[in-house]
């Protein structure tokens, strides 16, 4: 496998340090607010990035997902609404994990908290680190990360040395590349704010030394194989979370940095003021499925910007309904005769898939080398050239594609779940049998029509009326 390291800009064989598994930290979420697609997009990305290095490389996963409960933002959002950080914090974890659920996002081996003692502890113990290692000075009781102490700083975001403003200070835990600047490990206690005391004064940590501090701490010693986000994390959070644990265990943090580009909609960023961040309740309000969503977000390459449009998830609902409707067809196969031309494109289209997604999770030839067997299948069963004994290498070639796609099994479970509760499904077959047999067609064909409009579509077939999703 080979996967693209941001840290060199270049393509690297991939494989993990040691004990065949792969030790792995995803920046989560700031949890202010519930996620949006643009947040899903990485998520998503990174979960097939797990699946592949599972199910293709065939490795194990040691796998941290973080939630950053204490920062700037969740701090004023809590104080806003007049609750407690922890009361504040806790719904928008329930909201991320219920809506990661419904994109088939897999949970990983460990989802921890900013504020969990153990790791503030840790944050506490690696600040305590830096300065023996001459790394920090401290100012009205803050603790400041020095930039100037470590030559390399910048390598991730290959900053210009001579812009940096080594000796100015920046408390914020957002700023902009050109105020690369010492930074905050530690903020002194501010009237109104949370605060702590493990051992470096009383405070809260700065955003940044909580990954630095989460990720060493499950993880093990550095360096760690993959450390993943946003591309928007590559600086400042993710360069200082290399000074912070270069500097403290004078050991390369992460051997592989993997970053998936922005989300754009409908050309443009997204923006609270035009309107354009939609959470998953938004797509679902527009009568798409979450299954459509995730297949969107694979259909571009995770290095290249996706722009979301409406028409792109229209779209995307066609590319599953054709999936769903092969797979379905397949069912339909009665001919005892095998065909061995039949198992070697269901071969090759598994080979390609797996090269696709091992030349650096190309998702989008990976869905492409999945359709040429879409195609070949249904061509297949017009023609009968598909019999029972092929069908094995058939389902196993595209169960293997959603172990690390996941968008049939999504959709097979959404389908599994009617849009409206089953015992009005029911009666409202019955009533249209009912109405056809009374010849009272009219009726019949409107409360076909009234569930259709629900999201329900009836199929009549020798053994009766039976419904699917819309």
């Amino acid at each position: 496998m080979r996967l693209y390291n941001t840290l060199t800009r270049q393509q690297e064989p991939f494989e993990p340090l040691r004990d065949h598994t792969v030790r792995m930290y995803t920046c989560g979420l700031t949890v202010y607010a519930r996620g949006h697609i643009g947040n899903f997009r990485t998520f998503v990305s990174v979960d097939v990035l797990r699946r592949a290095l599972k199910y293709i490389g065939g490795w194990q996963m040691r796998h941290v997902m973080n939630f950053t409960d204490v920062d700037d933002k969740t701090i004023a959002g809590a104080e806003r609404e007049g609750v407690g950080l922890r009361e504040y914090t806790d719904r928008y974890i329930a909201a991320f994990r219920e809506d990661a659920a419904r994109l088939g996002i897999e949970p990983v081996e460990e989802t921890p908290r900013a504020t969990d003692p153990a790791n503030l502890d840790a944050m506490a113990t690696m600040i305590r680190q830096l300065e023996a290692n001459g790394h920090t000075y401290t100012s009205d009781g803050s603790v400041y990360f020095k930039i100037a102490s470590l030559p390399d700083y910048g390598k991730l975001a290959r900053l210009d040395h001579d812009g940096m403003q080594a000796g100015a200070r920046v408390d914020t835990d957002e700023y902009n590349k050109e105020n690369a600047r010492d930074f905050v490990l530690w903020k002194a206690t501010k009237p109104g704010e949370p605060t702590w005391d493990c051992g470096v004064g009383p405070g809260r940590p700065g955003w940044h030394i909580e990954c630095s501090a989460m990720a060493l701490r499950l993880l093990g010693e550095a360096p760690i194989d993959i450390h993943t986000g946003g591309i928007d994390l590559v600086f400042p959070h993710h360069e200082n979370e290399i000074a912070q644990s270069e500097g403290a265990t004078g050991k390369p943090f992460s051997r592989f940095w993997i970053h998936t580009e922005h989300l754009l909609v409908d050309g443009q960023k997204m923006s609270k003021s035009l309107g354009n961040v939609y959470t998953l309740s938004d797509i679902t309000e527009r009568g798409f499925r979450v299954s459509a969503l995730r297949y969107l977000l694979l259909s571009a390459h995770h290095r290249k910007q996706l722009n979301f449009t409406w028409t792109g998830m229209q779209q995307a609902e066609e590319a599953l309904r054709r999936l769903i409707d092969c797979l379905d067809r397949l069912d339909t196969v009665t001919s005892n005769e095998s065909h061995p031309e039949m198992v070697r494109a269901a071969t090759a289209a598994r080979a390609a898939f797996d090269e696709a997604l091992s030349d650096d999770l190309n998702t989008a030839a990976g869905l492409a080398a999945m359709f040429d067997l879409v195609r070949i299948v249904n061509t297949a069963i017009d023609s009968r050239q598909i019999g029972r004994p092929d069908l094995k290498t058939v389902h196993h070639a595209f169960e293997h594609f959603d172990k690390v796609l996941g968008v049939i099994s999504l959709r097979r479970a959404e389908d599994a779940q009617p849009p409206i509760p089953e015992a009005e499904i029911q009666a409202a077959i019955e009533a249209r049998q009912a109405a056809r047999r009374a010849r009272q067609f009219a009726e019949a064909d409107r409360i076909r029509d009234d569930m259709a409009a629900r999201g329900v579509i009836f199929e009549d077939g020798p053994q009766g009326t039976r419904w699917k999703r819309k």
